[in-house]
């Protein structure tokens, strides 16, 4: 019998999501902007390969830190392989509420763009420390004037 597996080692500091929202911890602006540079790196940036892999579920409860910070993006359940030339794709619409892009929370449309957006949401989160379903966001709250 066949068997893949994925293992990290032990995160001794947890989730990001855990120590966004901790009364105990808090990271600093450097800390937050360190961890963020490098996800964009390892998840967004990671391009050049034969196949796209579309994480779909980006959030900080995915992103372990090791004991000096850095960031390990988890959980790969919900990972879509794109294969050699292919950009886009259409599948069934499964990830966590406000971390889904529109264009796959609507249509189920998967591209690379999926992650951008969710690295879009948790970057505000990672300044904010508000979740993206905050009652703060509820408002008709616009970036724009």
């Amino acid at each position: 019998m066949d068997f893949k597996a994925f293992l990290l080692e032990y995160m001794p500091n947890g989730s990001l999501e855990q120590l966004l929202h901790s009364d105990d911890y808090f990271l600093n602006m450097i800390q937050r902007l360190d961890i963020m540079h490098q996800l964009w790196n390892i998840s967004i940036m990671s391009h050049g390969y034969a196949a796209v892999v579309v994480h779909r579920d980006l959030k900080p409860s995915n992103v372990l830190l090791d004991e000096r910070l850095v960031g390990h993006v988890s959980d790969f359940g919900l990972t879509k392989l794109l294969g050699e030339g292919e950009s886009i794709a259409h599948t069934n619409t499964l990830a966590t509420m406000g971390y889904i892009a529109p264009e796959y929370g609507s249509v189920g449309l998967v591209s690379r763009r999926c992650d951008v957006y969710s690295y879009g949401i948790m970057l505000m989160e990672t300044f904010t420390r508000k979740k993206p379903y905050d009652e703060m966001f509820q408002e008709n709250l616009s970036m724009r004037s």
